[in-house]
């Protein structure tokens, strides 16, 4: 691990907003292993019960804050105090239906919330580099049989979507006022935003979620009830979009505004695959179980085909994702049923990330060999 990302994050003051979620927690786990001093920042009550951060038991070894990404004051103290110099704010309301049911929650907490971080970046010194992470979801939906670019147009047409667009539209206003790149020398500060497909993993135990919704019926042996067998979407490991992040961030730290813009990470398979599709390699790799369409209720609001084009952070970046989407379920299985025999979790994760770098350095990938 010693020379991952060019040593970029060993002895680094790294702040991690949302770090009990399912991504957070993975990426906390991954900024430990490279020796990064995480400080987090989320909400005092557990994001799932379980959750793979505490099943992990992640807290060790860390700066485990507490408090809303919605109250400012709260958060900017904290970004004082500990001095960061890179930021990956991850804090969100991240569930497309529970944002149908809950809109003021959803925009308060994902654009409002994002307005929160990016003031408080402006007031601490420290922070070099930040990367915005938002959602494939943030573009105006066109049913498109092509991945959507990043300049494509930004819509949403749910309160999830519309609010991580207008995160994106928050961001590049703060970026382009108050750290523009031909004040680099002055500020010296780099923003990103990173939008990622539909992010699977084992330790995500979400709800209104495909993949916790099989692992969770799988292990109880209850069939597996799949809302929309027919949407396509661009499923990837969540070590993928992580990696991205990473190395997004080793670049800002490095090569500053050059790379301050909105950047897409996506799965192998840019054509998507069926959630049918996934339930079915699901069911098979675990051994046993079924599944049966449900009614979709509020799901009737989800984009019928999503895809992602990663053109430009394969071009530009030499990004690429690792695993194919039926190595990506491999792991997952894995997982749970490391977590259903009890296994020592922490110790799995770590293994999981590790081998995934393996697994990018036989291929060549520039972040896992520079």
């Amino acid at each position: 691990m010693k020379n991952l990302f060019a040593n970029t994050y060993e002895g680094r003051t790294v702040f991690v907003t949302g770090h009990t979620g399912f991504k957070g927690s993975w990426l906390t786990a991954w900024l430990q292993q490279l020796g990064a001093h995480v400080v987090g920042y989320s909400l005092p009550e557990a994001p799932t019960h379980p959750s793979n951060f505490a099943v992990c038991q992640l807290e060790q070894q860390i700066a485990d804050l507490r408090g809303d990404i919605r109250d400012y004051e709260t958060l900017q103290q904290a970004m004082t105090t500990h001095a960061p110099s890179v930021v990956f704010h991850l804090a969100a309301q991240p569930i497309v239906l529970r944002g149908v049911a809950e809109p003021k929650l959803t925009f308060d907490t994902n654009a409002g919330g994002t307005v929160n971080l990016l003031e408080a970046v402006r007031q601490t010194p420290s922070v070099q580099a930040v990367v915005v992470v938002t959602t494939d979801k943030v573009y105006t939906n066109q049913e498109w049989l092509w991945g959507y670019r990043e300049t494509d147009l930004l819509g949403g047409h749910a309160p999830y979507g519309a609010s991580k667009a207008m995160a994106e539209l928050a961001t590049a206003a703060y970026r382009n006022t108050y750290f523009p790149a031909d004040r680099y020398t002055e500020h010296g500060v780099a923003i990103a935003t990173a939008r990622a497909g539909n992010v699977i993993g084992g330790g995500d135990f979400g709800q209104y979620r495909l993949v916790p919704d099989c692992m969770k019926a799988l292990m109880a042996g209850d069939p597996i009830g799949v809302r929309n067998p027919l949407s396509i979407r661009p499923w990837q490991h969540v070590l993928e979009p992580l990696s991205g992040y990473l190395w997004l961030a080793a670049k800002l730290l490095n090569d500053g505004p050059a790379y301050a813009e909105a950047w897409n990470f996506g799965p192998r398979e840019q054509q998507g695959i069926s959630a049918q599709a996934l339930a079915e390699k699901l069911i098979a790799l675990w051994g046993s179980g079924s599944w049966m369409h449900t009614d979709p209720g509020f799901a009737k609001v989800e984009t019928g085909i999503l895809r992602l084009s990663w053109e430009k952070a394969a071009t530009r970046l030499g990004w690429q994702p690792v695993y194919t989407w039926e190595e990506a379920l491999a792991e997952i299985v894995s997982w749970f049923k490391a977590y259903q025999q009890q296994s020592d979790m922490r110790a799995i994760l770590q293994q999981h990330i590790l081998a995934h770098v393996q697994r990018a350095q036989e291929q060549g990938l520039a972040w896992a060999t520079t």
